[in-house]
């Protein structure tokens, strides 16, 4: 596009600008709300793992009530980076509230932390009444000089 079109087509819309081909306005401060993205049917799917670790950054209840999996996989380890996020685990049980259907959700940690024990603790019962099941493993993989934490998934 030759720069004095540019030129028109930024100050013909005053406040909008283009991201990824999206009109986005520049006022909003949160990236989630900027972005249009169209409604549609939830997805289904067995297995989805939750994504930036479980960081709050990017997963809020919209993507569990739109990604409706049977297993979600929760990786977060970093406390410090909010990893994984209660926010994130709450809007689970959010997002879940609103599926109309009470389908068994499996969450999986793969690792043992603090604000999952806590989580758990807390929400055991909103857990239980939404057919969320919280899978511990005390089971542990030893290769060759190291060890590490597992759990089994059977489908």
């Amino acid at each position: 596009m030759p720069e004095d079109e540019l030129s028109r087509s930024s100050h013909g819309n005053p406040g909008k600008s283009l991201v990824n081909g999206v009109k986005t306005n520049p006022a909003s401060n949160s990236p989630k709300s900027s972005l249009s993205v169209p409604l549609g049917p939830p997805v289904y799917v067995d297995l989805a793992y939750i994504p930036n670790h479980c960081s709050g950054k990017n997963t809020d209840p919209e993507f569990f009530k739109r990604v409706r999996a049977s297993y979600y996989v929760v990786s977060g380890n970093d406390a410090a980076n909010g990893e994984p996020s209660r926010a994130v685990l709450d809007a689970l049980l959010e997002g879940k509230s609103q599926w109309g259907e009470n389908l068994q959700v499996t969450l999986i940690p793969t690792h043992d932390t603090e604000v999952t024990r806590e989580w758990y603790q807390q929400t055991h019962e909103k857990q239980q009444e939404l057919n969320i099941m919280v899978l511990a493993s005390s089971s542990t993989v030893v290769m060759q000089d190291e060890s590490f934490p597992a759990c089994k998934i059977e489908f």
